[in-house]
């Protein structure tokens, strides 16, 4: 058991950047914190280490269990109504965004699953094999939905 604490602690550091940015790009009711959800996400993750069987890297698993955990979050909380996205996407004063940036965020959060979650896969860097196994479709299917999206998106974002 100790062993599979090291383990586990071990890869939560590797990855702790990507889960807590999984947490904070979701929109959470008051009630929840992105470190709420970020603790809800390591708990998932040490319940499913046995289940982990390695046919996707250990950061596409963390991926999709960190998203479908967001997913559940966000399902559980209905229309409960949620805090300004600005408090949800606190980026530190070093990185300058664009003034549009939220506008951009709200046009992701507004896209219906699994879209959003390819959108977000690809935005942390992962390649199309690597977002349909998170993701559970073919990667004809990923590449489809991410152009569409992506033109979608382009075509929101300019109005």
């Amino acid at each position: 058991m100790e062993q599979d604490e090291k383990i586990f602690a071990e890869m939560v550091r590797r990855h702790r950047d990507l889960i807590w940015s999984v947490c904070s790009s979701y929109r959470l009711s008051a009630a929840w914190t992105v470190e709420d959800a970020f603790h809800e996400v390591l708990c998932d993750l040490w319940r499913g280490m046995g289940s982990f069987d390695r046919r996707s890297s250990e950061r596409t698993w963390i991926f999709r269990v960190a998203t479908n955990t967001m997913i559940s979050l966000t399902r559980r909380m209905g229309n409960r109504p949620a805090p300004p996205a600005t408090e949800l996407t606190a980026v530190p004063d070093r990185y300058e965004l664009p003034d549009n940036y939220q506008h951009l965020l709200e046009l992701i959060d507004a896209l219906p699953e699994p879209d959003r979650s390819i959108v977000k896969a690809k935005a942390q860097g992962f390649g199309y094999v690597e977002i349909a196994k998170i993701v559970g479709l073919s990667v004809g299917a990923v590449s489809m939905r991410l152009t569409r999206t992506l033109r979608k998106l382009r075509k929101h974002y300019n109005r």
